[in-house]
């Protein structure tokens, strides 16, 4: 069983100890340079940075994206469903995978309706 899996090993190995030896042959061969405040700068294409390096954004923002990959994964969930429901159907079992994913919308549009009246979409708010 072992045998199977020594290709993947050495691989393992060999990427490791490339990693390894690029990492030391660089922190040994390699100089170390002298920071200052110009050279830790931020390039703004000859410009002069001005203002904050990081913009900030509001929770609106976030909340509205977490939103987004949640109701973006109900799709990938319905869309295997979708395609069995036909073998379902002629199993006689569709009344009860139906109603599963009855269930399922059921609780995400429950979800929806909470996040609704919290205001969660609402940008301007």
């Amino acid at each position: 069983m072992l045998d199977q899996y020594l290709p993947v090993l050495l691989q393992l190995s060999v990427a490791t100890g490339f990693a390894v030896s690029t990492l030391l042959v660089s922190v040994l061969l390699g100089k170390s340079a002298k920071s200052n405040a110009i050279k830790d700068s931020a390039y703004e294409c000859g410009m002069l940075p001005i203002g904050d390096d990081k913009p900030r954004f509001s929770v609106k923002f976030y909340v509205i994206a977490m939103l987004f990959v949640i109701f973006d994964i109900e799709v990938v969930f319905m869309y295997p469903w979708a395609v069995t429901f036909k073998s379902f159907l002629a199993n006689g079992q569709a009344a009860m995978v139906f109603w599963s994913m009855s269930g399922f919308v059921g609780i995400l549009l429950v979800a929806y309706l909470y996040a609704l009246k919290k205001g969660a979409l609402s940008w301007k708010s």
